[in-house]
C-alpha cells in the first residue's frame, strides 16, 4: 500500500461500522479500547479506515482513540488491496468476513454471532464479540493460524463450468 507507506503484513486492518457497535457508546469506546490494546500487544499499526458513521458516533461521544490510524473511507479496490496485505483483519463486517476467507487473511469478527458461519467452520474467521480483553485473546489465537483454510465460497470457475454444461446439453438436443 505505497500511498499509506504499508508493507505487506505489517498491520492490522479494522472495519467497524454496524449500527449496534458504533452507535452504542459503551460497545464502541470497548471495541476502539480493543483495537489500541491489540496493537500495543502485537507492535503492529492498526490501519482503521473510519465509516462516516462511525466518525460521527466518536465525535458525538467524544472519544479520540489513541494508537490508531484512522484514514478516510477508501474506494472497494483499494480497500481490498489494504485488506490483502494486513497481517490480520479486525471486523463487524459481514462482506470483509467473506474477502478475507477467500485471500488468506485472519479475520476476528467483533461481534457474537455472524451470517456468515461458513468462515467460523473453516477456521478463517472467529467470534471476539466486543469485550476489549476478548478481542485481544482472539487475535492472539488467530496470529497463529496457517493461511490453509478451505474457500467455502467457491473456486471461482462457476461461468466456465455453467458455459461448458451448457455447450454439452446444445450438443445433445
Amino acid at each position: 500500500m505505497g500511498q499509506l507507506g504499508l508493507s505487506p503484513r505489517s498491520y492490522f486492518l479494522a472495519t467497524v461500522h454496524r449500527q449496534e457497535n458504533v452507535d452504542n457508546e459503551e460497545r464502541f469506546r470497548g471495541i476502539l479500547k480493543s483495537l489500541e490494546m491489540v496493537g500495543d500487544r502485537f507492535g503492529l499499526e492498526v490501519v482503521y479506515p473510519i465509516h462516516p458513521r462511525a466518525k460521527r458516533q466518536m465525535e458525538a461521544f467524544g472519544i479520540a482513540p489513541k494508537g490508531l490510524r484512522l484514514i478516510e473511507p477508501l474506494d472497494y479496490l483499494s480497500f481490498l488491496q489494504l485488506e490483502n496485505s494486513a497481517r490480520l483483519v479486525l471486523t463487524d463486517s459481514g462482506g470483509v468476513q467473506e474477502e478475507t476467507c477467500i485471500m488468506k487473511v485472519p479475520c476476528v469478527t467483533l461481534r457474537y454471532n455472524t451470517e456468515r458461519p461458513e468462515t467460523l467452520d473453516v477456521g478463517s474467521s472467529i467470534l471476539a464479540g466486543t469485550d476489549p480483553h476478548e478481542i485481544v485473546k482472539k487475535t492472539a489465537q488467530m496470529l497463529t493460524k496457517k493461511r490453509e483454510w478451505a474457500n467455502p465460497f467457491g473456486d471461482g470457475k462457476a461461468g466456465e463450468r455453467i458455459v461448458q454444461i451448457s455447450g454439452e446439453k446444445t450438443e445433445k438436443d
